[in-house]
């Protein structure tokens, strides 16, 4: 297997991971409808090769208050994902998942809980199917989640960010049901499990 970096490449590669990250997003919406028991719609999600310092603006700005579970994953794919969604969405949906309107600023402890079990089975969904169309074993750990700035959010997997070059795969979606909700999710494999992931999918590197 040849070297790949995300600096150099091509759009073979980088329309495979686009795929990808359509039917991961489209995996995930289904989830989220099923888990809210309401019709949730999709936009096309838009995948960008980003540099590390681009994605806290590239997402609504370095100092908006976000939501952010953070997963690592172990198998035939290593290193982590993330899936950010701002607050005000963050309070929407866990409103929605308890069948109350979610009061004041901060989550409650059971809101809490509830936030991390959305983030839970939405990326739990996406590694689903990226597990299901490259056909490897992918095993997520427990889900972190922090509520703070995008930009102190990010600067936790910073170095995971670096160790890969200067650019990484940001996928935007945008989900509809009485509001706009607007999901990041930001896959963070090793090299060597990109290259595993393309390879898997038929494409020679």
């Amino acid at each position: 297997m040849g070297e790949i970096s995300l600096d150099e490449m091509s759009n073979e590669y980088f329309d495979v991971l686009r795929e990808l990250g359509n039917i991961g997003a489209g995996n995930a919406t289904t989830a989220l409808a099923q888990m809210m028991q309401c019709k949730v719609d999709m936009a096309v999600p838009k995948v960008q090769l980003l540099e590390f310092k681009e994605l806290g603006e590239a997402m609504v700005g370095e100092e908006t208050v976000m939501a952010g579970i953070y997963l690592g994953i172990e198998g035939d794919i290593k290193g982590s994902i993330m899936f950010l969604l701002e607050k005000a969405a963050a309070k929407h949906l866990v409103g929605k998942l308890m069948g109350m309107e979610s009061e004041g600023d901060e989550f409650t402890e059971m809101e809490f809980s509830a936030l991390k079990e959305v983030g839970n089975i939405i990326t739990g969904s996406y590694l689903n199917s990226l597990s299901s169309i490259t056909n490897l074993a992918i095993f997520p750990s427990v889900p972190d989640l922090t509520v703070d700035m995008a930009g102190a959010i990010l600067s936790v997997p910073a170095i995971e960010f670096a160790a890969l070059g200067d650019r990484m795969l940001m996928i935007q979606t945008q989900f509809f049901d009485e509001m706009v909700l607007d999901g990041y999710f930001i896959l963070i494999p090793d090299l060597d499990s990109y290259g595993r992931m393309l390879t898997a999918l038929g494409i020679n590197i």
